[in-house]
């Protein structure tokens, strides 16, 4: 009886191990793929030979599926944010800061998780079944067989549309956000246009549009990234496909979001908000 219970743990335990060396190793592969792919990437362009027609074509097809769902969830989220804040600050007789507070929400924290949100349900998820029906096709073997690294011709540039792009995508929210919540602000919660634009141009900054736009950028990397990896490691026929389109969609934002959890903590830390 002692020695089961003894040995009873140890099944788990290995499952345990395995289950967290295994994760490791999926990273380890992750980061080797982002290496390769910024390394091919700069070489490329500085020796001039980057397929920017590829470049050109993944740009287009990531403004086509993000595009319109960045304004459609853009207008909501303002008016939310809007109608939220204004409550509150009637509340407490503040109208005044209305429009600092509803559009530093928008720039600091809402547009970049947005973009990420976006970018992994629409973008991220088509990638990673792109890849992963090229996969299962034997069509990255193909590319292999014939001296092409995939990384290089498939990944790369997906990498620099998606750098391209995803600032744009940000200042689109941002701009969509922020416009709803002046409409909101000024047509039903009786805040004057002056007080709503002096109030936010007195707490909002540059600094603040730029790290909106670095951390859009980083949520983007990560997103192609992991879409990349889960589709060119897809397996198993249309399953696996399915499989690498959850986990690049789960896995992307996920890790966005932590991501932003430690941006914002160090933004907290070395910019502080300042009045003026």
């Amino acid at each position: 009886m002692v020695d089961k219970v003894i040995r009873g743990p140890e099944p788990l335990v290995r499952e345990v191990t395995e289950f967290v060396l295994s994760g490791l190793r999926t990273f380890g592969r992750t980061l080797q793929l982002a290496v390769a792919a910024f390394r091919y990437l700069i070489t490329d362009i500085v020796g001039l030979k980057h397929p920017w027609r590829d470049t050109v074509a993944q740009g287009w097809f990531i403004v086509s599926v993000t595009a319109i769902p960045a304004v459609l969830v853009a207008i909501p989220f303002g008016v939310i944010v809007a109608v939220q804040v204004g409550s509150l600050t009637q509340q407490v007789g503040a109208s005044s800061v209305s429009g600092a507070a509803g559009g530093l929400g928008v720039i600091r924290q809402g547009a970049p998780m947005v973009t990420a949100l976006l970018l992994g349900g629409a973008a991220g998820s088509a990638i990673a079944a792109d890849l992963g029906a090229r996969t299962i096709r034997d069509e990255v073997d193909a590319l292999r067989t014939m001296g092409i690294d995939p990384v290089r011709r498939l990944v790369a540039p997906r990498l620099a549309a998606m750098i391209a792009l995803t600032p744009l995508l940000c200042m689109l929210i941002i701009f969509m956000g922020v416009f709803t919540g002046y409409v909101i602000a000024v047509g039903f919660q009786g805040v004057t246009p002056g007080s709503y634009l002096s109030a936010f141009s007195a707490f909002a900054k540059m600094s603040d549009l730029w790290v909106a736009i670095v951390k859009s950028i980083i949520f983007g990397i990560i997103v192609l990234i992991v879409s990349c990896q889960r589709g060119l490691e897809a397996a198993n026929g249309p399953k696996g496909v399915a499989n690498a389109v959850n986990a690049a969609v789960v896995i992307g934002v996920i890790s966005a979001f932590g991501v932003n959890l430690v941006i914002t903590q160090l933004v907290s830390m070395f910019l502080p908000t300042q009045v003026g």
